[in-house]
């Protein structure tokens, strides 16, 4: 019986044998975590990279297209408003500065009108009011707006960026 006894007894694990290390499956694991972590840094530097590149390059102005000039040919030869000292003239090239090839067009085509508009307001003109640089400045101002205003109302958009005064003589 003792054989009998001997079957129904529960068997433990003998004390002597081994245990299983843990440390066998951290190892591996820890390496998973680093190289994952190291693929996620990755990944988040060059997505940052190239989104700090692409906004550099949206921040960059862009080039803008050639001047184009237009010349009012004839000069404007105009008298002068004034006290009664004689006779006072004022002769003024003018060219007109655009980006838009259209607009170019555009203002050869209006360039009648554009004349007619600049004479009245040169005609208008006192010697006092353009003696000095703000008043020239003033000047080319006003008539850069009266061509803007001429050319919104017949084309729909300023055509002109600047005006220039090329020659300016009084007299």
């Amino acid at each position: 019986m003792a054989v009998a006894a001997d079957k129904s007894r529960k068997t433990e694990p003998a004390k002597d044998a081994p245990a299983k290390p843990r440390r066998s499956l951290l190892v591996p694991a820890l390496i998973a975590l680093f190289a994952a972590a190291a693929a996620g840094g990755a990944v988040w530097y060059f997505t940052q990279s190239q989104t700090a590149d692409h906004a550099a390059a949206a921040k960059k102005p862009a080039t803008p297209a050639p001047a184009q000039y237009f010349a009012l040919d004839p000069a404007f030869v105009v008298n002068l408003n004034g006290p009664i000292d004689g006779p006072r003239y004022l002769q003024v090239e003018v060219q007109l500065m655009t980006r838009d090839p259209l607009a170019l067009t555009a203002l050869q085509t209006h360039a009648p009108a554009i004349r007619a508009r600049l004479l009245m307001l040169f005609s208008q003109v006192e010697p006092a009011q353009i003696a000095d640089r703000p008043g020239k400045e003033k000047l080319q101002a006003n008539a850069l707006a009266e061509v803007q205003k001429l050319m919104k109302a017949e084309t729909g958009n300023n055509s002109a960026d600047q005006l220039l005064f090329t020659s300016f003589v009084t007299q």
